[in-house]
C-alpha cells in the first residue's frame, strides 16, 4: 500500500476481518506488546515471518549474519546447519539465497519449531535447497552429520541481567531464546565445543554474540585448537557482534 492509497480510497469500505485484525493489533499494542507480536509478522532480508511470543523477533542486525555466512566463500553443496532456528528465519535465508544441498535447524523449543514449520510451508516455493527442522538442545539433534555452515544466534544474556532489559523484550519474547547461565556464555560455549564435530575441514563457524563478550567468545574459540582464522566483525551500529571462525 502506497501512502496516497488511503486518501485516494478514503470512502472505500474496510473488510470486516481486516477492521477485526487492526484492532486486534491495537489492542496488543496498547498492552505493550511488541509491533511483530501485535501484527504477527516480521520482515528478515526479503521474507516476511510469522511470529508470535513462542518465538524470538527477528533482528535487522542477524540478517548481517546470514551475509558473513554467504560472503565467506565456502563452496556450494553441502550442508548448512542453523542451531537455535526460533522463527527459521536464518535457515530460509539460506535455503532462499545460498547455493547449500541441505539446511538442517534445531530448537530445542517445540513451540517455536512449530513456528518455523509454518515459515517453511509459506516460503516452500522460494528455497533452493530444503529445510529439514530437528527437535533437541543445540547441537544434539545434529550428531553425525557433516556440515559445511554451522551458523547460530544463541541466547547470550544473562540471568541477572533480565531488569535491564527492555519491557517488550523481558516482558513478551520467550526466555529460551534470551538467558543462557550466569554470565551468558553457557550456550555460546556448548556451540563452540561441539561445533568443530560436525563441521568439515575449512567449514564456517559463524555465531551472533554479545558485543560486551565477543572478547570472551573469540578466546573460547582460539582456545580450541580444532578452529582458526578466528575473527570478530561489527553489526549496522559498528558493535562486535559476530565471531566467525573456520574448522581447522
Amino acid at each position: 500500500m502506497t501512502r496516497a492509497w488511503p486518501v485516494a480510497n478514503a470512502d472505500a469500505a474496510c473488510p470486516p476481518a481486516v477492521a477485526a485484525a487492526a484492532e486486534r493489533a491495537a489492542s496488543r499494542l496498547v498492552a505493550g506488546a511488541p509491533l511483530a507480536y501485535a501484527v504477527g509478522r516480521a520482515p528478515f532480508r526479503h521474507l516476511t515471518l510469522a511470529v508470535d511470543e513462542r518465538v524470538l523477533i527477528p533482528r535487522p542486525e542477524t540478517e548481517c549474519l546470514v551475509d558473513l555466512v554467504l560472503e565467506s566463500g565456502v563452496a556450494g553443496g553441502g550442508i548448512a546447519l542453523d542451531v537455535g532456528t526460533g522463527s527459521g528465519a536464518i535457515a530460509l535465508a539460506l535455503a532462499t539465497e545460498g547455493a547449500f544441498a541441505r539446511v538442517i535447524a534445531t530448537d530445542v523449543s517445540q513451540d517455536a519449531l512449530d513456528v518455523a514449520r509454518a515459515n517453511v510451508r509459506a516460503h516452500a516455493a522460494r528455497v533452493r535447497a530444503p529445510v529439514e527442522l530437528r527437535a533437541g538442545s543445540l547441537l544434539a539433534p545434529v550428531a553425525g552429520v557433516q556440515a559445511r555452515v554451522l551458523v547460530s544466534n544463541p541466547p547470550y544474556v544473562a540471568f541477572h541481567e533480565a531488569d535491564a532489559l527492555p519491557a517488550a523484550v523481558r516482558d513478551w519474547e520467550p526466555g529460551l531464546a534470551l538467558f543462557s547461565g550466569g554470565d551468558g556464555l553457557a550456550a555460546t560455549a556448548a556451540i563452540v565445543r561441539d561445533a568443530a564435530g560436525v563441521l568439515e575441514p575449512g567449514g564456517v563457524l559463524a555465531l551472533e554474540v554479545d558485543s560486551r563478550r565477543a572478547p570472551a567468545v573469540v578466546a573460547l574459540v582460539r582456545a580450541d585448537a580444532r578452529y582458526h582464522d578466528v575473527q570478530v566483525r561489527p553489526d549496522l551500529t559498528g558493535r562486535d557482534r559476530f565471531v566467525v571462525a573456520r574448522r581447522a
